[in-house]
């Protein structure tokens, strides 16, 4: 069974834990996802080795609270390789791995990010699926930073189609029930593509426009966040021929 290690970078982003990584000891003790190189998140990993080398480093994407602490891991275990997509020792879609006791198959599942990995358990039917989905909040998509909501929708419907028995999250609680969420996921990204056409055909023409009337009373600090998933469903409703526009003003088609 994966072994939760909070990486300890408790933010608002992150949850009062920070991210979540999880060892699977055995063979080849292998651990997913690296965190921020916080000490006391590499302690407690060391205590959990109980003395044996960490092996192995795979990295779901390379957003900072996910993949920055792999150089503190190489310091501490200079043996582990770490992977995630792309690069020279890079993973590949489809790619299996022996990790722990068992075999990880990797699951190329972009949208978040273009190079989002989820790593399926397959003795166990379990998958580690970083910032695919969390229980409490919903996912964002950074259009701006290559985060692509057509993509992730088809990633939620591809994991769901494998039954996973249970996800294990980059942030938040385990999810015992994966399907309950995943469709929780699918139906909420239908509703705001709704909202955010009524928007336009109220007039409102930018990301802040629409962010202003469909996020009501969101924090300042999540502003950001919001017009950049904004912009990713504006792109979705574009490339369906919903919706006409760029960064210059988005219209209704007819």
């Amino acid at each position: 069974m994966p072994l939760l290690l909070p990486a300890g970078n408790a933010f608002e982003w992150t949850g009062p834990t920070g991210n979540n990584t999880w060892l699977l000891r055995g063979r080849v003790p292998a651990l997913i996802d690296a965190g921020v190189g916080n000490p006391i998140h590499l302690d407690a990993l060391a205590r959990a080795l109980d003395g044996r080398p960490l092996a192995l480093v795979l990295i779901t994407h390379a957003h900072v609270d996910h993949a920055s602490g792999a150089p503190a891991i190489r310091d501490r275990w200079p043996s582990a390789r770490v992977r995630g997509l792309g690069g020279e020792d890079g993973l590949e879609p489809g790619e299996r791995i022996e990790a722990g006791d068992g075999t990880v198959r990797v699951l190329h599942t972009p949208g978040h990010s273009p190079d989002h990995c989820c790593f399926l358990l397959e003795q166990t039917s379990e998958i580690c699926c970083g910032d695919l989905v969390r229980i409490g909040g919903t996912v964002v998509i950074p259009a701006s930073k290559g985060g692509n909501l057509s993509q992730y929708l088809d990633s939620l419907r591809r994991v769901r189609e494998l039954r996973p028995s249970r996800l294990l999250p980059g942030h938040g609680p385990v999810i015992d029930k994966p399907d309950a969420l995943i469709d929780e996921y699918i139906s909420h990204r239908t509703e705001r593509d709704g909202q955010i056409l009524e928007a336009v055909a109220a007039g409102c023409r930018t990301p802040q426009q629409i962010v202003q009337r469909v996020y009501r009373g969101l924090p300042t600090s999540l502003r950001s966040a919001a017009e950049d998933t904004v912009l990713a469903h504006l792109v979705k409703l574009r490339d369906e021929n919903r919706l006409a526009g760029d960064s210059t003003g988005w219209r209704q088609i007819g």
